[in-house]
C-alpha cells in the first residue's frame, strides 16, 4: 500500500509539473512581453523616486550637452547615493544620478551680462529668454524664445536673409539658428548681420520691458540697461534700417518715460535719442511739463528739441561741427529769450501708445502711457518757428569752419582753422593760452613778437593778411586788442616784429574813424617821429605823453587804451619821419594847417594847455610844415563871430580856455574826418609772405524740406501727430486741429488726397475713431 502510494504521489508530480510547461508554453510571447516591460519599470520607479526634478536638472546642466549616465558608476543600493570610482584617484566622490531630460519647462529670462551655453555656442552678454516654453495668447511660443530642443546646424551665415518678415526663432531653419546663436556669440555688434537677427534679439527686449514689467514691477530694474542695449544697437544698426530704427526708439521712449520724474526739465541732461520722424516722447513730456509749471524752457531743453525735432533740418555744419552748434546755439538762446522760451498750455494731450515690432505682442491689450493734462506743445507752430530760426543762425555763422573741417579734418585745432569760429568756441588749449597771455598783462599792456603769439595759439602756416585781420578781430572779441592797429589800416606786422596787446574795455565799440580819436593818433605819431629825429623822445617825454593821453576827457576809455598801446608800440618802433613826410607832403598847405589847427584843438581838450604840450605841439607842426610859431596863435584863434576868454595864467606858465568854445571848436572837425581816415592807412596788400588768400568758397545749398508729402506746414505737422498713434478719437483730432488753427474733416480730407496721389493709399480711415494707415509709416521711411 505504501509503495503503492508512493508511486502514486510521483505519478502526480510529474503530471503538475507537465502540465505546467504546457501551461507556461501556451501564453502568447507577447504576454511574456507585457510582463517583462512592467518589471523592469517598476525598478526604474523605484530608482527614480529620489533623483531631483527634470527643471532643476535643466537649470542645472549646459544647454547644449545632454547628460548621459558614466560606465564607471556602481549601483550600491537603489536609495542610497551612488559612488563613482576613478583609476587616478584614490578618492572617492559621491554624485546623484538625475534623470535624462525631455524638455526645459517654462522660459528664463537670462539677464544684462550673464553668459549662457545654448547648443555648443557661448552667449556672454544675456538679454534674452531660453527654454521650450513661453506663450503667447494664440498659444503659441513667443518668437523671441531660443528653445534649445530645437535642431541647430553646424552652418550659418548672419549676413545672409534668411527669415521671413515676421521670424521666430521656432520657425526659422536650422541654418538660421546657427547664424543667430553665431550673432549673439559675437556680441551683437558686427553691423554686417541682416537686420531680421536684430529684429529677433529686440523682440525679447521689447517683451522685458513692456509685457513682464506690466505684470511684475521688479523686472523694471532691467529698465537702464535695455535703454543702454537699445542705444548701442541703435548706434551700429539705426541708419542701416529706418524701420529697426522707429521700433527701437519707439521702446526707447518707453523705458525712459514709463517711470518718468515728476519733473523732466529740472533733469541737468537729456538723455541721448536717435533723431526720428517724431520728436522723442521724453522730450515733449519734458516740454509739456514747463507748459503746465508756467516756467520758461531751459536751455539745455531747448538744443536737445532743436537736434530731434523732424521738422527741423540740421545742416552739414551743424553735424560735422556738432559739438561747436551745441555751444553757439546754447549762446544764443540765452542771448535772444534770456531765461527761455514760454510755452502755452494748448489743447492736445499728451499720449504714448505703444507699437510693438514682435507678433507675440497679437492678443495683448495696447500699450498705452497718459500723463494727465501735460499738453503736446510741439503741435505747436510758432514756438518750433523759433527754435528753427535759431538753428539757421547758430548754423549760418559755422559754415565757414565747417567748410574748412571738411578739407582738413586731420587739422581742426589749428588757428588758420579756428579763425573764422566765434572765438567763444574755441578749444579749451588755445583758451587757457589766451588766458596766459592775459595775466601777463602788467598794467593791461604784454609786447611780444607777432610769431610768439602765433605760436602760442597754435598757428602751423604763414598767415596772409586776411588771417592775421581775423585774428585781429576775434582777439578784439575776448577783450584783447591789438597794436599795430590791423584793423584801422596799419601794416601787416612781420613775424619778428614786435606787437603790443593790451586789454579793451567790454560792451564798448572803439570806433576808429572819429577825428578826434585819429587827431590823437597822429599827434603820438608825430611826437615820436620828431623825437627820433633829434633824439629828445626819451622817458621823460614818453611819461608826460603818457599823463595827457590819460588826460584827454574828449576820447572813450577804450580810446585812451589804444593809445596808450599805440604809445608802447612807438616806443619800440617809432614811426620813420621820411615815411611821415612822404605821406603828408602831397596834401595841400590848407590841409595841413587844418590838421595842425585840429591838433591844436585836442591838445587844450582838457581846458588847460601846458607849455610841455605847446613843445610837442610845434615839433608836430614842424613835420606836418606848418610854421612851429602858429602853434600859440592857433590854441588862442577864435571864430571871427566868438570871443575867447583868456584867464589867469598858472603858475607853470599855461592858460585856460572857455569850455564852451573848446566844445565848439572840437564839433567843428567833420571836414578832417575824411582827411585823417586816409593819412595812415597802409597800401592794400592782398598777400603776405608769398600766401595767397584763400577763395572765398560759395555756400552750399544744403536745405531740403521737412514737408511730408509736399503738404504745407500745417498740414505737415498734423500728419506727423496723426503717425504717433495708431487711433484717435475725433474730440482728441478737435484738439490737434484747433491747436494748429485747421478745420479738421478739410485738412483730413486734403492729407488723404494727397496720400492717395503719392502712395496710392489713405492716410485714415474711419470717422470716431480715426484710424491711422501705419503703412504709410514704411513709405516715408523708405
Amino acid at each position: 500500500m505504501a509503495h503503492k502510494g508512493k508511486s502514486s504521489a510521483g505519478e502526480l508530480l510529474g503530471a503538475t509539473v507537465i502540465g505546467t510547461l504546457a501551461l507556461i508554453a501556451s501564453i502568447p510571447v507577447e504576454a511574456w512581453v507585457v510582463i517583462g516591460m512592467t518589471v523592469v519599470a517598476y525598478i526604474t520607479y523605484r530608482y527614480n523616486k529620489k533623483s531631483p526634478d527634470s527643471e532643476q536638472v535643466a537649470q542645472a546642466l549646459p544647454f547644449h550637452a545632454p547628460y548621459q549616465v558614466p560606465e564607471t558608476q556602481k549601483f550600491i543600493d537603489e536609495d542610497d547615493p551612488v559612488s563613482v570610482y576613478r583609476p587616478q584617484s584614490s578618492e572617492t566622490e559621491e554624485y546623484r544620478i538625475p534623470q535624462a531630460p525631455t524638455g526645459l519647462g517654462n522660459a528664463m529670462w537670462v539677464g544684462p551680462g550673464q553668459p549662457i551655453n545654448v547648443a555648443g555656442f557661448s552667449l556672454p552678454d544675456g538679454m534674452i529668454y531660453v527654454g521650450s516654453q513661453l506663450k503667447t495668447p494664440d498659444g503659441k511660443n513667443d518668437p523671441c524664445l531660443i528653445d534649445p530642443t530645437q535642431n541647430v546646424s553646424k552652418h550659418g551665415d548672419y549676413t545672409e536673409q534668411a527669415m521671413s518678415y515676421w521670424p521666430s526663432y521656432s520657425g526659422i531653419s536650422s541654418e538660421a539658428r546657427c547664424a543667430y546663436l553665431k550673432w549673439l556669440a559675437g556680441g551683437r555688434q558686427d553691423p554686417s548681420a541682416d537686420i531680421g537677427y536684430v529684429f529677433l534679439f529686440f523682440y525679447g527686449l521689447e517683451r522685458r520691458a513692456v509685457l513682464d514689467a506690466a505684470s511684475d514691477p521688479t523686472v523694471q530694474g532691467d529698465w537702464p540697461p535695455i535703454a543702454a542695449e537699445l542705444r548701442r544697437l541703435l548706434s551700429i544698426y539705426g541708419e542701416k534700417s529706418s524701420s529697426f530704427r522707429r521700433y527701437a526708439s519707439e521702446l526707447l521712449n518707453w523705458v525712459s518715460l514709463a517711470d518718468h520724474p515728476a519733473k523732466l526739465y529740472q533733469q541737468e541732461e537729456v538723455p541721448s535719442f536717435p533723431r526720428s520722424y517724431e520728436l522723442p516722447l521724453y522730450i515733449r513730456l519734458a516740454l509739456g511739463q514747463t507748459a503746465v509749471d508756467e516756467v520758461p524752457v531751459p536751455a539745455h531743453l531747448a538744443l536737445a528739441w532743436a537736434k530731434l525735432e523732424p521738422g527741423i533740418t540740421l545742416r552739414t555744419p551743424a553735424t560735422r561741427c556738432a559739438e561747436q552748434f551745441d555751444i553757439l546755439f546754447t549762446q544764443k538762446y540765452t542771448q535772444f529769450f534770456g531765461a527761455g522760451i514760454a510755452l502755452p498750455r494748448n489743447r492736445t494731450k499728451l499720449k504714448l501708445v505703444y507699437r510693438p515690432a514682435s507678433s507675440g505682442f497679437r492678443g495683448y491689450s495696447e500699450p498705452t502711457l497718459t500723463f494727465g493734462n501735460v499738453p503736446d506743445v510741439t503741435v505747436l507752430t510758432v514756438p518750433l518757428k523759433k527754435i528753427q530760426e535759431l538753428v539757421e543762425t547758430a548754423t549760418k555763422e559755422l559754415e565757414p569752419y565747417s567748410r574748412y573741417v571738411g578739407k582738413n579734418a586731420s587739422n581742426k585745432d589749428a588757428l588758420e582753422g579756428l579763425l573764422v569760429l566765434p572765438a567763444t568756441l574755441w578749444p579749451w588749449k588755445v583758451q587757457q593760452a589766451l588766458a596766459q597771455i592775459k595775466a601777463r598783462m602788467v598794467d593791461g599792456i604784454v609786447t611780444m613778437p607777432f610769431q610768439e603769439l602765433l605760436n602760442s595759439l597754435g598757428a602751423q602756416a604763414s598767415f596772409t593778411k586776411d588771417k592775421t585781420l581775423a585774428l585781429a578781430r576775434a582777439l578784439e572779441s575776448m577783450n584783447i586788442g591789438i597794436e599795430p592797429d590791423v584793423l584801422g589800416g596799419a601794416k601787416i606786422p612781420k613775424s619778428d616784429e614786435r606787437i603790443v596787446l593790451f586789454a579793451v574795455l567790454p560792451e564798448e565799440t572803439a570806433s576808429r574813424a572819429t577825428p578826434a580819436y585819429q587827431a590823437a593818433m597822429l599827434t603820438l605819431q608825430l611826437a615820436s617821429t620828431v623825437a627820433s629825429v633829434d633824439s629828445e623822445f626819451h622817458v621823460k617825454e614818453i611819461n608826460h605823453l603818457r599823463e595827457q593821453v590819460q588826460t584827454w576827457t574828449h576820447l572813450t576809455p577804450n580810446h585812451l587804451c589804444r593809445l596808450l598801446a599805440h604809445l608802447q608800440l612807438l616806443m619800440i618802433s617809432p614811426v620813420s619821419l621820411a615815411s611821415l613826410k612822404k605821406k603828408l607832403e602831397p596834401l595841400e598847405v590848407s590841409t595841413k594847417e587844418t590838421i595842425a589847427t585840429f591838433m591844436a584843438t585836442v591838445a587844450q581838450a582838457d581846458g588847460i594847455v601846458s607849455p610841455d604840450e605847446v613843445k610837442i605841439l610845434e615839433k608836430a607842426y614842424k613835420a606836418l610844415g606848418v610854421e612851429p610859431k602858429k602853434v600859440f596863435s592857433d590854441v588862442h584863434a577864435a571864430a571871427a563871430d566868438a570871443k575867447l576868454h583868456e584867464t589867469d595864467r598858472t603858475n607853470t606858465g599855461g592858460f585856460r580856455l572857455d569850455p564852451a568854445r573848446i566844445a565848439a571848436l572840437q564839433q567843428d572837425t567833420e571836414k578832417v574826418s575824411a582827411l585823417l581816415s586816409n593819412i595812415f592807412k597802409e597800401e592794400e596788400s592782398s598777400t603776405m609772405h608769398g600766401v595767397e588768400p584763400e577763395p572765398v568758397t560759395q555756400t552750399e545749398d544744403e536745405t531740403f524740406s521737412n514737408a511730408i508729402m509736399g503738404l504745407d506746414e500745417p498740414l505737415t505737422a498734423l500728419a506727423r501727430m496723426l503717425l504717433s498713434r495708431p487711433q484717435w478719437s475725433r474730440q482728441e483730432l478737435l484738439d490737434v486741429a484747433a491747436d494748429l488753427d485747421l478745420m479738421l474733416d478739410g485738412a483730413l480730407e486734403r492729407i488723404n488726397e494727397v496720400s492717395y496721389d503719392t502712395y496710392d493709399m489713405p492716410f485714415t480711415e474711419g470717422e470716431n475713431p480715426v484710424e491711422v494707415n501705419t503703412d504709410i509709416l514704411e513709405k516715408l521711411e523708405a
